[in-house]
């Protein structure tokens, strides 16, 4: 008994439902523009699809006619059947179509407004890890041309204290040869002890000054090295720190424009959507 009044309910509510649908598959052009978000175009699509492709077998084949999406389906998927005999659906007053249309609207606004706000924050994480990554690199190049100039400063302080030590090494050397000429001529006449002496203080003379010339000419060339190093530097980090934000600036417009053509698609299925 139980059963028999669960099959006659479930048959009760399989004739309602049939009551109140439109049969997709013998509706006229008028019926099926009754169903919500199905106007005179869409409706004519149903009907030519039926023509060349014969009777829907389930109620989701609507979705292959063109124009007929998702969004439309979830609208009238209550509303249809199969088959049975199409009841029209009581048709609603203009102010209750023009309440519907601005909830539709109005709810599609704000999950474009969700997605809009969603896409810009991530676009902004992606900016903001991609100028980290920037700086780091800026940071990191900085550091090498700082070391480059650390490292250069460091050669050209060796060689100029080898080439002190060369030079003093040389004019010890002078000295001695030069005191080792004066000791040979000791036996000599005194003029020629004179002239030997004179000799050697001008030779040792000559030495101090080749040696105070070489150590400035080292001394300068050092400077000079030091300069030119730390103005590649400079410039090497110029060089970076431009790059970074040019880089930066190429991804905000490419996002700024990928915004712009998001949005302005979004604008066209609404009024395509407004039209339909």
């Amino acid at each position: 008994m139980k059963r028999l009044a669960l099959l006659f309910a479930a048959l009760l509510a399989y004739a309602g439902m049939a009551l109140a649908a439109v049969n997709i598959n013998s509706a006229t052009k008028e019926q099926l523009e009754s169903l919500n978000g199905i106007g005179p175009v869409k409706a004519q699509a149903i009907i030519d699809y039926r023509k060349k492709n014969g009777h829907f077998k389930k109620l989701e084949d609507i979705k292959n006619v063109e124009g007929i999406g998702d969004a439309t389906f979830d609208k009238i998927k209550g509303d249809i059947a199969l088959s049975g005999t199409t009841t029209v659906p009581k048709e609603k007053t203009v102010q209750e179509k023009a309440s519907d249309t601005k909830a539709a609207v109005k709810k599609e606004a704000a999950e474009t407004k969700a997605a809009v706000k969603e896409k810009a924050a991530d676009t902004k994480a992606a900016t903001k890890e991609k100028a980290t990554e920037t700086k780091e690199t800026v940071k990191e190049k900085a550091a090498d041309a700082k070391a480059t100039v650390k490292e250069k400063a460091a050669d050209t302080k060796a060689a100029v204290k080898e080439t002190a030590a060369d030079t003093k090494a040389a004019v010890k050397s002078t000295t001695a040869d030069v005191k080792g000429k004066v000791k040979e001529k000791t036996a000599d006449t005194p003029a020629e002890k004179a002239a030997a002496k004179k000799e050697a203080v001008d030779t040792k003379a000559a030495a101090k000054k080749e040696a105070a010339d070489t150590k400035a000419a080292a001394k300068k060339e050092a400077a000079e090295s030091k300069a030119a190093a730390k103005k590649e530097a400079a410039e090497t980090k110029a060089a970076a720190k431009k790059d970074a934000e040019k880089e930066m600036a190429a991804d905000k417009k490419a996002a700024a424009r990928k915004k712009a053509e998001e949005k302005k698609e979004d604008d066209k299925k609404k009024d395509d959507e407004k039209k339909k």
